[in-house]
């Protein structure tokens, strides 16, 4: 790697806390959105970060691209996959990326070695091989061609508003303070989420 994308994977790595085929797959994500979304230095909350997923990819799409939940720039969706949205609110250009092959397919005996790491079964030969092969997918990674990567389309969608700040309410139950757009409405109440009861004819 040059010198500036190892400073770039430091920075990551500090902030994520170890290095994985997921961190580098964030990085790839995070560099081609930011390179083909943003012309110069982007204003603060410019871009915006939709990830539908919550694994190691997410932390250093935040590092790169300044995209962080406490800005409300990036939005996570529940779904499980290896898909990557940046939308540059200035231009209103969104691009979709989409991961073209899974980890398992870039080296087929990582998963057996993944399910020995993760089991505590593996031996101490299993988990140096586990660390080597983890670093040669990084790198694979890394320098894999973008179009190889990921499937890179340029989509149009409903822009999300930029994060708002509301006023919290106190529930009547627990006491605790919860921002008044996620509070619910028990017997004339306020209450937060978990003290809720749901609603159901059973």
């Amino acid at each position: 790697m040059a010198s500036e994308e190892n400073d770039i994977f430091s920075k990551v790595i500090e902030f994520h806390g170890h290095s994985c085929p997921g961190v580098a797959i964030g990085i790839r994500a995070a560099e081609i959105a930011t390179d083909k979304l943003i012309s110069s230095r982007a204003v603060d909350e410019e871009l915006l970060a939709i990830v539908e997923n919550d694994s190691c990819s997410v932390d250093a799409i935040q590092v790169i691209t300044g995209c962080t939940f406490g800005k409300g720039n990036l939005i996570f969706k529940d779904y499980g996959k290896n898909v990557y949205t940046f939308i540059n609110r200035g231009t209103g250009k969104t691009l979709r990326l989409s991961l073209n092959i899974p980890i398992d397919e870039i080296d087929p005996e990582f998963a057996n070695l993944r399910t020995k790491a993760f089991s505590g079964e593996a031996k101490p030969e299993d988990e140096m091989e586990f660390e080597k092969r983890k670093d040669d997918i990084s790198e694979k990674i890394l320098s894999m061609p973008e179009d190889e990567l990921f499937k890179i389309e340029y989509v149009d969608i409903e822009i999300p508003g930029k994060a708002q700040i509301f006023g919290s309410v106190k529930c009547s139950k627990c006491g605790e303070l919860v921002a008044e757009h996620r509070a619910r409405v028990e017997n004339s109440d306020f209450v937060c989420i978990p003290c809720f009861e749901d609603y159901s004819r059973n």
